[in-house]
């Protein structure tokens, strides 16, 4: 669907598609225990949010240089660009690579670089967010954000992913109040598998501005009318929530009932390469599976632009939200 749109959930290293993924192990002399793309797809079979990462990490092993991550990011902004994505929010996960020994710049510039010239090639604006890995410890966290330090400039927020279940928001408060300090915002993975009560902890201890997932968040009726009160992004994910069993079906996807008691709500891709679908392709999954009309799958479009961190330039959001509002659906 090619709904302008912003995305605000996307990890980086979650678009790396099967073919990369060999062009990049070739090139940087890393074995892959696949002897094919199709025999790697077939590994895309996920019984829960731990399956998941075990091969999401495997394969950042092919990632090495500055190159690679900018031709990764350039991937990505190509594939999202054809489904209508005008505006992306970037997570990046610095921890992963740099317990590899790739070093955070190296991340970052090769990111940036793409970065940088995606309004111009793709006509993207960008922000890149740099997430924690929660089932890693507090300490480790302030030192990846110490390490980042001299390439704030080219990072809006922080945010936190990963293992969710044994490891709660309020375990890294000390880092969200280091980055309040730095002047970066803020946002967490929270009520994805974990329970309702994360989502109030990433809200009230670690001062987050949007919640990524918050699917669980329909269990407690009293967190959703603040989440409503409050006009709470939620950057939800629906053919990931399939993928990791977190709903059975599409069809069972609450996010209907979420725009009925009135959350503020936005769809996006999560890890594209692993759950069958970017940005357009979630659109289509949820108006085929969900029955959204035309003005529903509007309003979702412009969520995600009031839910984007474009205080810095208005008119930029206003113009987005223009384009949304003239769109023609078929």
């Amino acid at each position: 669907m090619h709904l302008p749109k912003a995305e605000l959930h996307l990890h980086i290293e979650g678009t790396l598609e099967p073919e990369l993924a060999f062009a990049l192990a070739e090139r940087n002399g890393v074995t892959l225990p696949y002897a094919t793309t199709d025999e790697l797809r077939r590994a895309y079979a996920f019984d829960d949010l731990q399956s998941f990462l075990d091969l999401y990490y495997a394969l950042m092993a092919v990632l090495r240089t500055e190159e690679d991550f900018t031709e990764l990011a350039d991937a990505y902004l190509a594939r999202a660009a054809a489904q209508g994505v005008r505006h992306a929010e970037i997570f990046f996960d610095p921890q992963a690579h740099t317990a590899r020994g790739v070093p955070i710049g190296t991340v970052i510039e090769g990111l940036s670089r793409a970065l940088e010239r995606s309004e111009e090639t793709h006509g993207i604006s960008t922000q890149l967010i740099l997430c924690f890995l929660r089932d890693l410890s507090a300490e480790a966290a302030l030192g990846t954000l110490d390490a980042a330090r001299p390439y704030l400039h080219r990072i809006s927020a922080v945010g936190l992913d990963s293992a969710e279940v044994g490891h709660p928001p309020a375990k890294f408060r000390e880092v969200y109040e280091a980055a309040t300090a730095l002047g970066l915002r803020k946002v967490a993975h929270a009520g994805e598998e974990g329970p309702p009560s994360y989502i109030r902890e990433a809200l009230d201890v670690l001062g987050v501005e949007r919640v990524d997932h918050g699917l669980r968040c329909m269990e407690d009726p009293e967190l959703v009318a603040r989440l409503v009160a409050d006009r709470v992004p939620l950057t939800l994910c629906p053919l990931s929530n399939v993928r990791l069993r977190t709903v059975d079906t599409l069809k069972d996807h609450p996010l209907p009932q979420m725009m009925a008691a009135g959350l503020l709500c936005t769809v996006n891709s999560d890890d594209p390469a692993y759950f069958g679908g970017y940005a357009g392709d979630n659109f289509d999954a949820v108006r085929d599976a969900l029955a959204l009309d035309p003005e529903q799958l509007r309003t979702l479009a412009r969520n995600s632009f009031e839910a984007a961190f474009l205080d810095y330039d208005e008119e930029r959001r206003a113009r987005y939200l223009s384009e949304v509002e003239a769109y023609a659906f078929d």
